[in-house]
C-alpha cells in the first residue's frame, strides 16, 4: 500500500510539519465547513437513533415475542448480513446517484423499518423489519462516509490540517450517539419497547427532515460514473484488498468486545453487571480523546504507522488479559484486566479507524470511493464473520467463573 504525500496526513519524513489551524486552541469545528459539520451531525444523530433500539431488541425478540435463542440470533445474523454486507451496494449506488438520494432514500427506510419494527409481533414481520433497518444503514452509511471522506480531502488540501483530523472528529461524534442512544432508549423502555421504536423513527424523522432541507441537490467535485467496470478493478486492486485484510483483523479483534468481554467479565464477576460501565469507558475514552490521539498521530506516525501502533494495541490487549487470566482473581481485582483490555482495544480503534479512511481516497479509482468505502466494510464484515465462527467457541475453554470458584 502506498502511503499518501505528508502534506496530506502527515510531516514529511526530513522534518517536522508545520502544525495545521485545527491543532490550536480556536479547535477543528470552526474550521469545517457547513456540509463537514451537517454530515458530522448527521453520524452522531444516526447513532443516537440506532443505539436507541439496538441494545434491547434481543431481549424484546426473546422475553417480549417469545423468539427462540436459536431464531433471536438468526434474526440479529440478517441485520447484520442486510447492513454491513450490502455496505458496497450503498457505495456503488452513492457513486451513480449522488450522496442525496441515497441518504434521503436510506433514512425513509430506517424510519419505515422502526415503525415496522415497533408493531412487529411475529417472526416473519420481525424478519421484514429488521432487514429493512439494515438495509437503510447500507445506503446512508456509505453515503455519508465516503462524502466525509472526500470533504476531509478538500479541508486537507486548502490547508486546514490532515484529513485524519475531520475522520476522527467524525469517529467521536458517531461514539457519542453511540453513548447518548442506549441511555435514551433505557429511559423510554420504561414505557415499552414499542415506545423506544417510534422515539428512533422519530430521530430519523428529524435527519430526514434536515437533509432534505440542508443537504445539496449537487456537491462540487463529486464526480457521477456509470455502474460497470468499477467491481472488476476494485477485485483487482491488491493494495485495497491488503487494506480490507488489515481493517478485518482489527475488526474481528474489536468484536471480541462482543463476544470474549462478556465472558471474562461472567468469569471475574459471576455477573455480567459490569459490563455497561467497560462499554461505557469505551465510549467516554473516545469521545474525550479521539482528536488529541489523533493529532498525536498525524505529528509522529503518518498512516502507515498509525494503523500498526494500533494493531500492536490491540495484541497488548489480548496479551494482558492472556497473562493474568491463569491468576484466576475475581471481584475487582479480576476485572483490572478487562479494564486494560477494553482502555487498548478502544486506543487501537482511535489509531486505525481513521487512518484506514483516510488511506481509501489514495487507494480507489476516480469516481469510486463511495464503492471502495462500501467495500471496506462489507469484505471486513465477511472476515469478521468467517473468524467469528471459528472464534465463538474459545471463551468455553477458559477458567471457572466466579461463582464456581469461590
Amino acid at each position: 500500500m502506498t502511503e499518501p504525500p505528508a502534506t496530506a496526513d502527515g510531516p514529511a519524513r526530513s522534518g517536522r510539519a508545520p502544525r495545521p489551524r485545527w491543532w490550536g486552541r480556536s479547535g477543528l469545528w470552526s474550521e469545517l465547513s457547513p456540509l463537514l459539520r451537517l454530515l458530522i451531525l448527521t453520524q452522531f444523530a444516526f447513532n443516537v437513533g440506532f443505539f436507541a433500539v439496538l441494545p434491547f431488541l434481543a431481549d424484546h425478540l426473546g422475553a417480549g415475542i417469545g423468539l427462540a435463542g436459536w431464531l433471536v440470533g438468526l434474526v440479529l445474523g440478517l441485520r447484520t448480513f442486510s447492513q454491513q454486507g450490502l455496505f458496497v451496494v450503498g457505495g456503488a449506488l452513492t457513486d451513480r446517484y449522488g450522496v442525496r438520494p441515497v441518504v434521503l432514500t436510506g433514512c425513509a427506510l430506517r424510519i419505515c423499518g422502526f415503525l415496522w419494527l415497533g408493531y412487529a409481533d411475529r417472526t416473519g414481520p420481525v424478519i421484514g423489519a429488521v432487514l429493512l433497518i439494515g438495509f437503510a444503514a447500507a445506503l446512508f452509511s456509505p453515503a455519508v462516509e465516503s462524502e466525509v471522506t472526500r470533504q476531509a480531502m478538500a479541508h486537507a488540501e486548502a490547508g486546514g490540517g490532515p484529513r485524519t483530523g475531520v475522520l476522527a472528529l467524525f469517529t467521536a461524534a458517531g461514539q457519542a450517539g453511540a453513548f447518548v442512544g442506549p441511555l435514551l432508549g433505557a429511559a423510554l423502555l420504561a414505557v415499552d419497547f414499542r415506545t423506544v421504536c417510534l422515539a428512533g423513527a422519530g430521530v430519523f424523522v428529524l435527519v430526514l427532515a434536515g437533509h432534505a432541507r440542508l443537504l445539496p441537490q449537487h456537491i462540487p467535485g463529486q464526480p457521477r460514473v456509470s455502474g460497470r467496470g468499477g467491481v472488476r478493478s476494485l477485485l483487482a486492486n491488491r493494495p485495497f484488498l491488503a487494506l480490507c485484510a488489515v481493517y478485518g483483523t482489527y475488526l474481528l479483534a474489536y468484536n471480541q468486545l462482543y463476544l470474549a468481554l462478556p465472558a471474562e467479565v461472567e468469569r471475574a464477576a459471576g455477573s455480567q453487571a459490569p459490563l455497561a460501565w467497560l462499554f461505557a469507558l469505551s465510549s467516554l475514552l473516545v469521545v474525550a480523546t479521539q482528536l488529541p490521539v489523533t493529532r498525536w498521530a498525524a505529528d509522529r506516525l503518518g498512516l502507515r504507522g498509525s494503523m500498526a501502533a494500533g494493531l500492536l494495541l490491540l495484541s497488548a490487549g489480548f496479551a494482558l488479559v492472556a497473562a493474568t487470566l491463569p491468576a484466576g482473581r475475581t471481584g475487582v481485582p479480576g476485572l483490572l484486566p478487562a479494564a486494560g483490555f477494553v482502555a487498548l482495544l478502544t486506543v487501537g480503534q482511535m489509531l486505525i479507524a481513521p487512518a484506514a479512511r483516510a488511506w481509501l481516497p489514495d487507494l480507489a479509482a476516480p469516481g469510486r470511493l463511495g464503492l471502495y468505502t462500501g467495500a471496506l466494510s462489507s469484505v471486513s464484515g465477511a472476515v469478521v464473520l468467517a473468524g467469528s465462527a471459528a472464534t465463538g467457541s474459545l471463551p468455553d475453554a477458559g477458567l471457572p467463573d466466579a461463582e464456581e470458584s469461590a
